[in-house]
């Protein structure tokens, strides 16, 4: 873990949230490592809060799939090539499915919401917020889960959330991918636009599987 964890100055009641978004900043953008254990006493310290809050914080990423317990104590998950391809699987069904439903209830104010969060994520790239970009992502296709009605879909995809961050932190850390990633996204939006929710379901299977084979040789090459 490097020394980039920024100390908490203040003391509100929301100490426990914000501590919870400064580690979980931390990973997403890859300053604690897969496999890292996650010491209490060193959180607390760097971040200037009670070991208890530690204790929360580290519940609440291991719930949301970051965080596996071990023998050794709390550790960043590592992701096996297998259970990337799992997750993108599961991704391909949920999110294909979401954006065709999305496009058969799609109003103008949909497309608008949608051209939003696009605009968020192409200004967190240009500014080189990766957390910003992931937040902005996850915010997009929440607009599409529920516009399509698929909220129980939405509630497995946010299970998964930490583990979809963690890949697609990994995916637009590839060169040229966050450009290509814009554009596919452009792709789903303009189809839900149209009302059309096969070219909706196709371009979100093309951005997976780009996204999916892109991981796959990132993981390959970091064994």
């Amino acid at each position: 873990m490097d020394e980039s964890l920024e100390r908490i100055g203040v003391r509100p009641q929301t100490l426990r949230i914000i501590a919870l978004e400064r580690v979980r900043d931390a990973i997403i953008e890859g300053r604690i490592k897969p496999g890292e254990r996650l010491i209490e006493r060193t959180l607390a310290e760097r971040l200037g809060v009670s070991r208890s809050v530690i204790r929360e914080v580290i519940r609440n990423l291991e719930s949301e799939g970051f965080i596996e317990n071990t023998l050794s104590g709390p550790r960043l998950m590592t992701l096996s090539i297998d259970q990337a391809q799992q997750i993108y699987e599961i991704r391909l069904l949920l999110e294909s499915s979401a954006a065709a439903a999305c496009a058969e209830a799609a109003t103008r104010e949909t497309g608008g919401q949608l051209r939003a969060a696009l605009d968020e994520i192409r200004q967190a790239h240009e500014t080189h917020s990766s957390n910003g970009a992931l937040r902005a992502t996850t915010r997009f296709y929440q607009i599409i889960f529920e516009t399509g009605g698929h909220d129980i879909a939405w509630e497995i995809v946010q299970r998964l959330n930490g583990r979809i961050s963690q890949m697609r932190a990994l995916t637009l850390s590839a060169r040229g991918r966050q450009a290509a990633g814009i554009e596919r996204l452009s792709r789903i939006v303009t189809a839900i636009e149209d009302r059309n929710p096969q070219a909706a379901s196709d371009a979100c299977r093309e951005h997976i599987r780009e996204a999916s084979h892109i991981a796959a040789s990132m993981l390959v090459e970091k064994q």
